[in-house]
C-alpha cells in the first residue's frame, strides 16, 4: 500500500514571545522589531529615515546625533578592544551624515567582580581613540551590577556632530545610475572576533578593522561634497545588510559583482570554516558609498590617497529595475538575490 507524503520547506519563525538573539543581529527579525515595535511607539519624522544618526536642524547649524552600545565578547580580540571600539563606532556613525564628530558620551556598566586592570586597559583605549578622532568624552555614567548579571562590561557611547553646509546624506537619497564604492576588505572585524571567541588556529593572523573614518569621508566631500547621497559603514550585518537597507530606503534597485568585493584569505577561509557568508559579517572600519556617476572616479581618487581608504574599490552600481532588491553577480557567473538573515550568524560581535 503506497502512501503519499506532502512535503514542504519550512520557514523561519518570525513571530517570538521573547526576544531570541536574531534580534540584534541587524538582519530581518531585527528591521522587523523595528518596523513593529520601536516606530509605531516612536513615531517621528527624523526617526523613520532609519539612518544611523539623527540630523537635526539647530538655529543655523545642522547636528548628527547618534547613540549606540557595545557588548561584545570578548572584550579584548586581534586588533582591538570594546573601548576603542565603542569610540570608533559611535564617530563613524556620526561621519556616515557627513558630519564632523565634535563630543561623545560614554555610559559603563560594570559587573561586580570585573577585574580593574582590565578597566584601565579599555579606558586607556578609548582615550587614545577619541584623541585620534579629534573627538572629545564631555560626560558619562557608571553602574555596577550584581555577578552573573552581565558580561563583564558594556558600553554606551552617544555622539555629537555637525554637518557641513550643502552636505545631504541618508540612506534614502541613493539614485539609479549611482556608483557603488567600498573603501576595502569585508568581514575583518567580525571573523577577529569570532576566532578569538572559538580559539580557532588559523593560519595567518586576522586582525579586527576597527578605526575611525572621518577623515575618509572628508576627503571623499573635498572634491564632491553633493554628488555623494549615500554613506553606511557595514557594521551589523555586513555589507549585505546594509545594501538591502538603502535598497529598501532609496526605493531602487542594487547590482553587485562577488568578484568586486575584497576578502583577505585568511577571512575567506575563517568563513568557510565556519559555514559564514563574509557578506554578512560585521566591520569596523570600511563605509560603502552611493556617488553620482559623473564624480565618481574623483571621489574614488580621494578614498585611495587615504590611509583608511587606499584599498576603495567600485563593487556595483544602482539600478531601476527590482527596486528594494539587491542582486549579485556570483564568482561563477551566475546571479543570486542578496536578502537580510533571518537568524543570528555572529552574536555579540559589537
Amino acid at each position: 500500500m503506497s502512501q503519499t507524503f506532502a512535503l514542504s520547506c519550512p520557514l523561519p519563525i518570525t513571530q517570538h514571545k521573547n526576544v531570541v538573539m536574531g534580534h540584534g543581529s541587524g538582519g530581518r527579525l531585527t528591521a522587523q522589531l523595528i518596523h513593529d515595535l520601536f516606530l509605531p511607539a516612536f513615531d517621528n519624522a527624523v526617526l523613520n529615515r532609519l539612518d544611523d544618526q539623527a540630523v537635526l536642524d539647530v538655529g543655523a547649524s545642522r547636528v548628527a546625533f547618534t547613540t549606540d552600545s557595545f557588548v561584545v565578547t570578548p572584550l579584548f580580540f586581534p586588533g582591538g578592544n570594546i573601548g576603542e571600539l565603542a569610540v570608533n563606532g559611535t564617530v563613524n556613525d556620526l561621519a556616515m551624515s557627513g558630519a564632523r564628530p565634535l563630543w561623545l558620551s560614554a555610559a559603563f556598566i560594570m559587573e561586580e567582580g570585573f577585574a580593574m586592570d582590565e578597566l584601565s586597559q579599555v579606558v586607556a583605549s578609548m582615550a587614545s581613540a577619541a584623541a585620534a578622532a579629534g573627538v572629545s568624552i564631555v560626560t558619562g555614567d557608571t553602574k555596577v551590577v550584581n555577578r552573573r548579571s552581565a558580561d563583564k562590561l558594556f558600553i554606551t557611547t552617544t555622539g555629537i556632530g555637525v554637518v557641513p553646509e550643502g552636505v545631504a546624506i541618508s540612506a534614502s537619497n541613493a539614485r539609479p545610475g549611482d556608483v557603488i564604492l567600498l573603501s576595502g576588505t569585508v568581514a575583518d572585524h567580525g571573523m577577529a572576533v569570532m576566532s578569538k571567541r572559538e580559539g580557532l588556529d588559523l593560519e595567518g593572523q586576522i586582525l579586527s578593522d576597527t578605526q575611525a573614518l572621518y577623515s575618509l569621508v572628508a576627503a571623499m566631500l573635498g572634491p564632491a561634497p553633493g554628488a555623494i547621497h549615500t554613506l553606511r559603514d557595514p557594521t551589523r550585518g555586513g555589507l549585505g545588510a546594509s545594501l538591502c537597507e538603502i535598497a529598501g530606503s532609496s526605493n531602487i534597485g542594487i547590482a553587485i559583482d562577488a568578484r568586486a568585493i575584497p576578502v583577505r584569505p585568511e577571512v575567506k577561509g575563517a568563513c568557510e570554516l565556519l559555514g559564514i557568508d563574509p557578506l554578512f559579517v560585521a566591520n569596523e572600519g570600511k563605509l560603502v558609498a552611493f556617488v553620482e556617476p559623473a564624480s565618481a572616479e574623483t571621489v574614488l581618487a580621494a578614498m585611495r590617497a587615504t590611509l583608511e581608504g587606499r584599498d576603495s574599490v567600485v563593487i556595483g552600481h544602482a539600478v531601476e529595475k527590482h527596486p528594494g532588491m539587491v542582486v549579485m553577480r556570483t564568482e561563477i557567473g551566475g546571479t543570486r538575490i542578496v536578502d537580510l538573515p533571518f537568524n543570528e550568524q555572529l552574536p555579540r560581535i559589537c
